[in-house]
């Protein structure tokens, strides 16, 4: 068995003092503590010694506790407040009662009847109480007042390193700790000197430790790899806050103000109120009675005040017609990838935020066939190179479409959604030209190209999967390949 010089020193020292600490085995063996207690896992890997994992917990008072100790647990100062009854009202106003009123009734001191807190007689010292004066008296008391935050916990971890039956066998054979060579000089070459060395064995058919350089997250590259793909198709990027009002939101996107995505439950509102931009009335009209087009609107009311709320962004499409306003007459072309927000559970598919990739194209002459290509062009991109489209329905676009590409052992897979901007959202900003536009799921791509089941792998900073994924940025990129 080759043993390097280091993991034949500690067997040495091992078989002359039995069990040892690594700080035990630094003080005889010529190396600190971190790297004893690493030859003694080489060790043991080879079956020659045993690492023992020993782990002390001691629990200490927080300054809660502290408090606690010296004045009583907030249900013994709630309980000493009053005699045998005292109205619910009266002690809900009591500083304690928040805390003290449930541990009272959990721990049968009291009673609530026809709105008056009476006591039952029976309220003498529990352990929890005992164990904040000597916490290592009542160790069935620690839980629950670690779980009340009144005590925290340490753990402290020591190791045992000791020889096995075939390591104390070794030993008693001999071992030769003869200094060994592992780096020849240019002098102990030339003179032969070399031949009377002892040299150190290396095993080449030994993979080298493994080094790693500093990576950027792959999700975070993949969306460097979009947005490099759309700068090469000719897009420029546009940005935009986090906060917008619902006007931009919803309103100039002829959601109509009863949508159910307006919802609480869909929607962060915030306090705040945003202005209405200049000729905001437009909007209104349109959603009324439709304004100076062919269309008849929603109809119902609409609320000056309800477009002016602030809510945080619940797609990017808010960012492309503020960006189409400002430039009505075109030609745009512009893409966004930003981070929206919706009130979303959160479970291996949906997050209350995500990232969206959002797209306009508004040119003279623009048609669905060029939003097709469009879409067509960047999966392939993406490496997707089965593309198909089925219709789809979206208030603020007709005709409408829903992208699916075709993943092996997965099948068809929807991808967003897609469409040519109706005549009631460009109306009222004088867009005369058609809009091609698309708001696609970023972190859906992301979990195909990295064979992710559970979306919050991407938002993890799991070292290892981080370390493993390969780069995906292309050279031409500017990226790591």
């Amino acid at each position: 068995m080759d043993l390097t010089q280091n993991e034949k020193r500690l067997i040495v020292v091992l078989a002359g003092v039995g069990s040892a600490s690594p700080y035990e085995l630094g003080e005889k063996f010529p190396a600190p503590e971190e790297a004893a207690l690493q030859y003694a896992h080489l060790l043991q890997a080879r079956g020659l010694a045993t690492v023992e994992r020993q782990v002390e917990k001691q629990h200490f008072l927080t300054d809660e506790g502290k408090r606690y100790a010296s004045e009583g647990l907030p249900e013994r100062q709630l309980l000493d407040s009053f005699s045998a009854a005292i109205p619910m009202a009266d002690l809900s106003r009591h500083p304690l009662a928040k805390i003290g009123i449930g541990q009272m009734r959990r721990k049968g001191w009291v009673v609530i009847r026809s709105g008056m807190v009476e006591k039952t007689g029976a309220a003498s010292p529990g352990t929890d109480e005992e164990a904040l004066k000597d916490p290592t008296r009542f160790p069935e008391a620690i839980p629950e007042l670690l779980k009340r935050g009144l005590v925290q916990e340490k753990e402290t971890v020591s190791y045992l390193i000791s020889l096995t039956v075939e390591g104390k066998e070794l030993a008693e054979k001999g071992i030769d700790t003869t200094p060994e060579t592992g780096t020849l000089t240019r002098d102990q070459i030339v003179s032969g000197e070399w031949r009377d060395l002892v040299l150190r064995r290396y095993d080449v058919t030994k993979l080298p430790r493994r080094v790693f350089p500093g990576k950027i997250h792959p999700y975070q590259r993949l969306i460097e790899e979009m947005r490099c793909i759309l700068l090469e198709m000719g897009f420029t990027e546009i940005y935009g806050d986090i906060v917008q009002s619902a006007f931009w939101n919803f309103d100039a996107l002829f959601q109509p103000q009863d949508h159910p995505a307006r919802e609480m439950q869909d929607t962060f509102y915030l306090h705040e109120k945003g202005p209405l931009p200049e000729g905001w009335e437009k909007v209104r009209d349109m959603h009324l009675h439709g304004g100076n087009t062919s269309s008849t609107g929603w109809g119902g009311r609409w609320s000056e005040e309800k477009a002016g709320q602030c809510v945080l962004r619940t797609h990017s499409t808010s960012l492309s017609i503020r960006h189409l306003a400002a430039n009505p007459k075109g030609p745009v072309k512009a893409f966004c990838i930003s981070r929206v927000y919706r009130r979303e559970a959160i479970d291996p598919t949906h997050l209350p935020e995500f990232e969206q990739l959002e797209g306009i194209v508004m040119d003279e002459g623009v048609n669905f066939a060029h939003l097709l290509g469009y879409l067509k062009e960047f999966y392939r991109r993406m490496g997707f190179s089965d593309v198909r489209f089925r219709p789809g329905y979206f208030p603020y676009t007709e005709p409408s479409v829903e992208p699916e590409v075709f993943v092996p052992g997965l099948g068809w897979v929807e991808m967003g959604g897609a469409g040519i901007f109706r005549e009631e959202v460009t109306a009222p900003f004088a867009i005369e030209h058609p809009v091609l536009a698309w708001g696609l799921g970023v972190s859906r791509i992301a979990m195909l190209r990295l064979g992710l089941r559970d979306l919050r792998m991407l938002y993890r900073s799991d070292i290892d999967w981080v370390r493993d994924t390969p780069s995906l940025l292309r050279p031409d990129c500017g990226g790591d390949a």
